[in-house]
């Protein structure tokens, strides 16, 4: 990968040899390998590892879990808060994997559109919830950075499965993230 980097210096104009850039290369390798580190990752044993039986069946919400994922249209950086909310059918998970399991979606190279998705149907495959929603909000860098420039604009997207399909289950969760 860093022979690849290389290239890419010169093809932009500059001398991958001179001192500021001879190990851009492989900085730039370990970065990426870092960056997309949830290729390797399996997000439904992430949530079994930390099964539990109970027979909570209130909804149970994780909010503001911040993430940071790559745009594969752009390979830029889009960045914001994970809200996840589901309603247990006899098991919980422990509240840290729904963070591990953002993490792993969102180490791969992304839309915000399909990391959502993700992030619900894999905890309806590990949980057999009752429901499930997933919230993203996000600031992506290729609006801020380059075409529209616009720097203010948030991206919201939600799924939502099982219970969620109920307006009133759906708009309980969403009066709690929205209330302020």
């Amino acid at each position: 990968m860093a022979a690849h980097y290389a290239e890419i210096l010169s093809l932009l104009g500059e001398d991958p040899t001179r001192e500021g850039l001879v190990k851009t290369p492989r900085r730039v390798a370990r970065a990426w390998t870092e960056l997309t580190r949830g290729y390797d990752e399996d997000p439904v044993a992430i949530l079994r590892s930390a099964l539990f039986q109970e027979t909570y069946h209130n909804m149970v919400v994780v909010k503001d879990i911040e993430f940071y994922s790559l745009c594969e249209h752009h390979l830029l950086p889009f960045f914001g808060h994970v809200h996840i909310a589901y309603i247990p059918n006899g098991e919980i998970t422990g509240l840290s994997k729904l963070a591990r399991i953002v993490d792993t979606f969102s180490h791969r190279l992304q839309v915000q559109e399909r990391m959502t998705q993700q992030i619900a149907h894999c905890i309806e495959e590990a949980l057999s919830p009752l429901g499930v929603m997933v919230v993203v909000e996000a600031r992506h860098l290729c609006m801020q950075m380059r075409g529209v420039a616009k720097q203010n604009a948030v991206t919201t997207t939600m799924h939502h499965i099982g219970a969620f399909n109920d307006p009133t289950t759906r708009n309980e969760f969403l009066l709690q993230l929205f209330k302020d």
